[in-house]
C-alpha cells in the first residue's frame, strides 16, 4: 500500500500538522492502483444489462444479480475476437481486472473475456463436441447400418417411468404385435444418466438378442437433454453391435446421440414407427400380393393348359402309324429322286466322256508335232535373211564409229600439222600470254617431241 495514504508519511505541506490532504484526482488514481493490484484477475457471473456500443467499437454494460450491479467495459481489441454479441438479459461470465474510472470515481470491471453462461455455454460445448466427433468420422454416412424390415425383438433404452416408454410400447403393440419388446430401464437426466445410458447400451450390445434398439427420451430443455450430448454416450451408440434409432425430445431437438445413431426419429413415437412396420399396411400388402399371386397362378395355368393341348396335338401327329405313312411316302419320293439322279449322272458322264474323246483327238501328240514342225520350218526360212540384214547393219555402224573415232583422235590432229605444247611440269599451254620469255616448253608432234625456249609471244 502506498505510504502516502497514511497520515504523517507523505510530503504534503500539511504533513507537519499531522494530516495528509489528497486531491480528488490523486485519490482516484491511488484507489485504482490499489484495486488493480489488490484483486488482480477475477471471474464474475451475472445478468448483462445497459449494453451500449459507441462508434469507437468499445462495449459498455453492467453485470447484475438480485442485489447488486457493477459497471463493465470491454475494449474493441478484445471484443472483436468474441463469437457473439451480448444482449440485455443474457447470463454471462466475464473475466477481467477490477479498476476505477478516475474522471467519475466509478469502479468498474475491465473485461478481456466474455462467455455465455447456461444455455449458451452448453450450446458451444455441443458444437465443439459435434465438430470433434465429425472430424473423427463418427457420424459418417457409410458407417450407418440399415434397419431390419421385420424385427423379431426390439430393445428400448429409456426411463421406465416416463411418458416416452408408454408411447413407444403402445405404438409397437399397435403397429407390429409379433415383435417382442425388451426394455432396458435407465436414468435419462441428471448426473447419473450418462453412465447409466452407456451401461444399458453396452448390455444390450453384449446380449445381442434384439434386432434393433431404440434410445428414447421425452421433450425438455437443453439442460434436460444434455446427457445425450455426452461424448461417452455417442461412442457407446456407435459401438453398439445392433442398429440404434434415436427418438429424443421434440422434432426441433438435435443431440450428439442423434448424429451417432444409425437413424434418427423426431420423437420417441416416431422412433417406434420407424423400427416397427405397420401391421395394417403389411396386411394390405399381403392382400395385394395374394391377389397378384392368384392372377399369376391363373395366367400360368392358362399357359400350361395351352402347352398341354399343343403337346397332345404334337403327340397325335407323332403317332407310329402316322409316322410310318409319312415315311413310306417319303421313301417313294426318295426312290423317284434317286432314279432321276442316277439317270442324270449317267447322261452327264456320257456327255463328258464324248467331250474328252473329242479333246483327246484334237490334242493328239502326232498332230502337235506336225504343227510345231511346220511352224519351225517357216521360222527357219524367215530367220536367215533377217540375220544377214542384222549383221549388215551392225557392220555399217562399226565402220561409221571407226571413221568418227579416227577423225576425233589426237593423232589425226597431230598428223594434220598441229602440236601439243606443254610446260616443264606437264601442264598444257593454251594461251601464249601464260608463258614467260625464257621458259622451257615441249611440243608433241605427230612423230617425235621438240624442246624449245620461249623468246617472245604475240597475242595473235
Amino acid at each position: 500500500m502506498p505510504a502516502s495514504l497514511f497520515p504523517g508519511t507523505g510530503t504534503d505541506p500539511d504533513a507537519a500538522a499531522g494530516r495528509s490532504v489528497y486531491t480528488v484526482s490523486r485519490l482516484n488514481k491511488e484507489v485504482r492502483v490499489l484495486l488493480e493490484r489488490g484483486l488482480g484477475v477475477v471471474w464474475v457471473e451475472g445478468e448483462l444489462s445497459n449494453f451500449s456500443q459507441p462508434s469507437s467499437g468499445h462495449w459498455y454494460f453492467s453485470l447484475k444479480d438480485r442485489d447488486s450491479q457493477v459497471r463493465c467495459a470491454m475494449f474493441r481489441l478484445k471484443n472483436t475476437a468474441l463469437g457473439f454479441t451480448p444482449k440485455a438479459g443474457q447470463q454471462v461470465t466475464a473475466r477481467g481486472r477490477v479498476s476505477l474510472y478516475e474522471p467519475r470515481g466509478d469502479y468498474q470491471l475491465i473485461v478481456d473475456t466474455l462467455e455465455e453462461s447456461g444455455v449458451g455455454a452448453l450450446q458451444r460445448e455441443f458444437e465443439r463436441l459435434k465438430a470433434k466427433l465429425a472430424a473423427e468420422g463418427l457420424f459418417a454416412s457409410e458407417r450407418k447400418r440399415s434397419l431390419p424390415r421385420f424385427p423379431r425383438r426390439i430393445a428400448v433404452v429409456t426411463s421406465p417411468t416416463g411418458a416416452a416408454v408408454r408411447d413407444v410400447l403402445n405404438i409397437l403393440a399397435r403397429r407390429f404385435p409379433p415383435a417382442g419388446v425388451l426394455v432396458y430401464p435407465t436414468a435419462v437426466q441428471g448426473a447419473a444418466a450418462v453412465p447409466a445410458i452407456v451401461q444399458a447400451l453396452q448390455l444390450a450390445s453384449a446380449r445381442a438378442d434384439c434386432d434393433v434398439l431404440i434410445l428414447a427420451r421425452g421433450g425438455g430443455s437443453l439442460e434436460d437433454l444434455w446427457a445425450f450430448n455426452d461424448e461417452r454416450v455417442a461412442r457407446a451408440v456407435r459401438a453398439c453391435a445392433i442398429p440404434v434409432v434415436t427418438g429424443i425430445g421434440h422434432e426441433i431437438d438435435f443431440t450428439i446421440a442423434d448424429f451417432a445413431a444409425d437413424a434418427r426419429a423426431p420423437t420417441p413415437s416416431g422412433a417406434a414407427e420407424l423400427v416397427a412396420p405397420d401391421r395394417v399396411a403389411c396386411l394390405e400388402a399381403l392382400s395385394r400380393m395374394e391377389a397378384r399371386i392368384n392372377a399369376c397362378m391363373k395366367r400360368e395355368l392358362r399357359v400350361v393348359a395351352g402347352q398341354l393341348a399343343n403337346i397332345g396335338m404334337r403327340l397325335r401327329q407323332a403317332h407310329p402309324g402316322m409316322r410310318l405313312a409319312h415315311q413310306a411316302q417319303r421313301l417313294d419320293d426318295l426312290e423317284q429322286r434317286l432314279t432321276g439322279a442316277a439317270r442324270a449322272v449317267l447322261h452327264t458322264r456320257r456327255h463328258r466322256l464324248n467331250d474328252a474323246y473329242t479333246s483327246l483327238i484334237q490334242h493328239s501328240p502326232e498332230r502337235v508335232v506336225r504343227e510345231y514342225r511346220r511352224r519351225f520350218e517357216g521360222l527357219d526360212l524367215r530367220l536367215e535373211p533377217l540375220m544377214r540384214e542384222y549383221v549388215s547393219r551392225l557392220r555399217h555402224r562399226v565402220d561409221l564409229a571407226d571413221r568418227t573415232l579416227k577423225a576425233a583422235s589426237p593423232d589425226a590432229t597431230l598428223a594434220r600439222g598441229f602440236a601439243i605444247v606443254t610446260r616443264a611440269d606437264g601442264t598444257v599451254v593454251t594461251d601464249a600470254r601464260s608463258v614467260a620469255a625464257g621458259e622451257e616448253i615441249q611440243a608433241q608432234l605427230a612423230s617425235g617431241r621438240l624442246q624449245a625456249r620461249v623468246t617472245g609471244s604475240r597475242d595473235s
